[in-house]
């Protein structure tokens, strides 16, 4: 493990794309914990009031990306500045996508079905950042075999040419098969043998002199989505907490 982690992660500087990708997700989890204790009046934790105004953690999420963007830039990635900076970024990342849904609505649809789509872009921007960072780099390793060297290569080149088929699979309105095909390519063969969904750049272009492909695509997107939503919808909830009733929906957190 510790040969693996010199070889993949240190020598090619990947270390600090690591550190964001940890601090992002357990800043996520931790503010969704602290979050859902505040909803319940349990804990320490209150809001932050400031002059009357809800100062949502929004704002020093944007503060600590900025700071951290930044000082990546400005620094080494193999220096100690650069994990400092990536971790800086990571939690700020995390703040910011966690109310991704505020920013969007410019409202405060944090415990509404609206309010769902932050935790749908914080698990897809891990998902993203997770499959750069189990990608094999053969930049910046040194003393490589010719064995070594070929493998890389292999697995550079297998994953872009996952990746153009990932294109049409998102084309087809399929956006987390297309995510997760780029590493797995049996599951973007099955995204491109598979109807494209209602509404998609590839159903628009290919179905639309074919209303009996409309009829079936439409359909097997119903099907689909009514067998999923339970699952989904659960684990959602597992994550960033039910969503209130809208008739009784809280102004506040």
């Amino acid at each position: 493990m510790g040969h693996w982690l010199q070889r993949n992660i240190i020598e090619p500087g990947k270390l600090p794309l690591l550190l964001a990708l940890t601090s992002f997700v357990l800043t996520f989890l931790i503010t969704r914990v602290i979050t859902r204790l505040i909803r319940a009046g349990k804990g320490p934790f209150g809001n932050v009031q400031a002059g009357g105004v809800h100062i949502h953690h929004v704002v020093p999420g944007v503060v600590l990306t900025i700071v951290g963007g930044f000082g990546a830039v400005a620094s080494d990635r193999h220096g100690f500045g650069s994990a400092v900076c990536a971790v800086l970024f990571g939690m700020g990342a995390g703040l910011v996508l966690d109310e991704f849904a505020l920013i969007l609505h410019l409202d405060d649809v944090y415990w509404t079905e609206e309010g769902r789509k932050s935790v749908e872009v914080v698990v897809l921007t891990a998902a993203l950042v997770g499959l750069l960072l189990a990608g094999f780099s053969p930049f910046g390793v040194n003393d490589m075999s010719q064995t070594e060297l070929h493998d890389r290569g292999s697995v550079i080149s297998t994953v872009a040419i996952n990746f153009l088929f990932a294109l049409a699979v998102l084309s087809k309105g399929k956006t987390r098969m297309a995510i997760f095909s780029v590493i797995v390519p049996l599951v973007g063969l099955i995204g491109l043998l598979r109807l494209a969904r209602p509404g998609s750049p590839w159903a628009r272009r290919f179905y639309g002199r074919r209303p009996r492909a409309r009829a079936r695509a439409t359909l097997r997107a119903y099907r689909h989505d009514r067998r999923w939503a339970g699952p989904r919808r659960r684990l959602q909830d597992w994550i960033g907490g039910k969503p209130d009733p809208e008739p009784t929906r809280a102004l506040g957190r």
